[in-house]
């Protein structure tokens, strides 16, 4: 992807772009670049800055893992998104390591850390574009957090089948258990439990092909 490329897409998707020198502009267009990740590969593993990543297609979950080994997911980013908390030089704020994985073939824009970092430190309107993004996201940490914490297993099996739903626009859910479990940070077999519920009550069809949503009116009443 040229540089003359890499132009509208940065003026698309950052406010602050008209607002910097064109110095700037074409320093971060050179220090761009495509990636293409294929799907399962790890990311940014929270031990470097890895940069700013853009979404172009394909889809990336971002976790916390424990010493133990046992992770649970904070979001998951699709075509459009962007992730600033891979790029810790920018954010010196963020202290815990973020873990990234690609969870489907996924082709990524990447702007360096260090190149961000450096033309951040000459525009505020960039640092406090990337501390309002990486700011929005933690309202998504902390709804994953209150469901962990507060809600039943069957009440956050229903919230996040219905959410699938809503974002793929279809009523069958093409995803593993263990995909499902991890999304939702519960355990394969709790999963597989619950979903035999739900479709033992007709509310879902489970298949090899995923899950099928049968009765959407009582899965939204499970997740009220």
């Amino acid at each position: 992807m040229s540089e003359v490329v890499f132009e509208p897409v940065y003026k698309e998707i950052f406010p602050f772009w008209e607002k910097i020198s064109a110095g700037d502009r074409e320093y971060i267009c050179q220090n761009s670049y495509m990636i293409a990740y294929p799907k399962g590969k790890n990311i940014h593993d929270g031990s470097e800055c890895s940069g700013v990543i853009l979404v172009r297609s394909g889809s990336l979950r971002l976790y916390l893992m424990s010493d133990e080994g046992k992770d649970i997911t904070l979001y998951r980013l699709h075509r459009g998104d962007l992730c600033m908390l891979s790029a810790s030089c920018v954010l010196d704020a963020i202290t815990f390591d973020v873990f990234i994985d690609a969870e489907e073939d996924s082709e990524c824009c990447v702007i360096g850390g260090p190149a961000f970092a450096a033309v951040s430190e000459r525009n505020p309107d960039i640092r406090i574009f990337a501390l309002e993004t990486a700011v929005s996201r933690f309202s998504d940490v902390m709804w994953v957090m209150q469901q962990i914490l507060f809600m039943s297993m069957d009440k956050r099996l229903a919230i996040f089948l219905a959410d699938e739903s809503a974002r793929i626009g279809a009523d069958t859910i093409t995803l593993t258990h263990g995909q499902i479990a991890r999304y939702i940070g519960s355990a394969r077999e709790v999963v597989s439990r619950m979903l035999k519920y739900f479709a033992s009550e007709g509310i879902v069809e489970v298949s090899r092909g995923g899950v099928k949503i049968l009765d959407k009116k009582r899965l939204r009443k499970l997740a009220l």
